[in-house]
């Protein structure tokens, strides 16, 4: 297993949820505005994949396979991960 970073790029995770954002954001007479889940297309690409579980249900979140927790976790401390120097 994996170890968990744990200390991460704050900056760039939030970099990151802003760039997903725009992916579903639309303007309307307020302003632009987006949904704060994912996509359905994105979560459809990762259930096809065997990455998480079916998340066409009521539930707020989905299951990930131990392939998809591997995955994450890798892509988490590639893309956000801090080099600890001491």
């Amino acid at each position: 297993m994996t170890k968990w970073v744990s200390m991460y790029d704050q900056r760039k995770v939030e970099d990151v949820v802003l760039a997903l954002m725009h992916l579903d954001a639309v303007e309307d007479t307020l302003g632009w505005r987006a949904w704060k889940s994912f996509p359905w297309e994105a979560t459809e690409g990762l259930y096809e994949r065997g990455l998480i579980g079916d998340p066409k249900s009521k539930a707020k979140s989905v299951s990930l396979t131990d392939e998809g927790v591997l995955l994450a976790q890798q892509l988490f401390e590639e893309h956000f991960g801090m080099v600890d120097d001491a």
